[in-house]
């Protein structure tokens, strides 16, 4: 584990909307756990990390987007574990480079550029197989860390969680954080998770495999069912890294009252969602929530720049 990992805050959040629907709110803030290695990322990462250390390897390679957090979780966490880190990034190289690539440079990490047609082969024992060719012995990371060593890293984000809750909240990308938190809760505890992606209703059979996969493993669970679970669809605001005007507004408007920071491509609109469900009725009253505050703050460096040159904002 990184040195100086904090123990994790749950902040309760005294919200007028939560009150008039008669739930409770409360963040379980994974962005405060470390400077560089913190979030729903160290959970996946912990135990690839230690399965990599186990098997003496000495070099991580991994996928990701150009404003990946998980590019940026795997560069420091390797970094400071002794690893010699590989990002392989979809798209072509655009210098200069943007922050989250910027800080896996700087922390060491080789970034490698592939085609979107060449990336889209990522999971493939071929591609694989060419990347071992070309660096050698390297353990491999999925993209996000979408693995059962990842889900089960996420078995233990609400292991030490104090406040008691009926439902728990997270964004979804892979949904590996989702599948490893259905694990550690019991019924009638429940999961909801919002896909920051377009059509997010196919992580579905993403999730079930996942689930499957792990439930027939010799791996630790901590329930021998997962606890139920669904998705809300209807928050990606335009799909993967796209923000609108509201949701700007909304995490501003949320950062400025609660002081809790969102990144915009992850915890922003699962924030937003909650909200806008809890003012439709959606959670029965009496409800205690639990949002994930699943990090990735550094994100809004790069998006920024981003909105910026879109002209979505004016001045930030």
């Amino acid at each position: 584990m990184p040195h100086a990992i904090s123990p994790i805050p749950t902040q309760p959040i005294n919200s007028q909307i939560a009150n008039n629907a008669g739930v409770e709110i409360s963040v379980l803030r994974l962005d405060l756990m470390h400077p560089t290695v913190n979030g729903n990322k160290w959970f996946k990462l912990q135990y690839n990390l230690l399965a990599a250390k186990q098997q003496n390897y000495t070099t991580l390679l991994t996928f990701g987007g150009a404003y990946s957090n998980h590019i940026y979780a795997t560069a420091a966490a390797g970094n400071l574990l002794g690893f010699r880190t590989i990002g392989v990034i979809r798209g072509e190289e655009t210098l200069p480079l943007n922050p989250t690539l910027s800080f896996a440079a700087q922390q060491g990490m080789q970034l490698v550029y592939v085609d979107r047609e060449t990336y889209r082969k990522r999971h493939t024992s071929e591609l694989q197989e060419q990347l071992r060719q070309r660096f050698g012995e390297v353990f491999i990371i999925p993209e996000g860390g979408c693995n059962l060593n990842g889900v089960r890293g996420c078995t233990e984000i609400v292991r030490e969680v104090q406040t008691a809750f009926d439902t728990v909240c997270v964004a979804c990308g892979t949904a590996t954080t989702l599948a490893g938190l259905t694990l550690s809760l019991a019924s009638p505890q429940k999961v909801f998770g919002f896909p920051v992606l377009k059509n997010g209703d196919f992580l579905r059979e993403d999730i079930n495999n996942l689930l499957t996969q792990y439930l027939a493993s010799d791996l630790p669970a901590p329930y021998p069912t997962s606890a139920p679970w669904d998705l809300v669809c209807d928050y990606h605001c335009g799909g993967y890294a796209k923000v609108n005007e509201q949701l700007l507004a909304f995490s501003q408007e949320f950062t400025k009252i609660h002081d809790v920071p969102l990144d915009y491509v992850y915890t922003a609109k699962m924030f937003y969602g909650v909200m806008d469900l809890i003012q439709q009725g959606f959670f029965p009253i009496g409800d205690r929530l639990l949002l994930i505050h699943t990090g990735g703050l550094q994100g809004n460096l790069g998006m920024r720049e981003k909105l910026k040159q879109q002209s979505i904002v004016n001045s930030w």
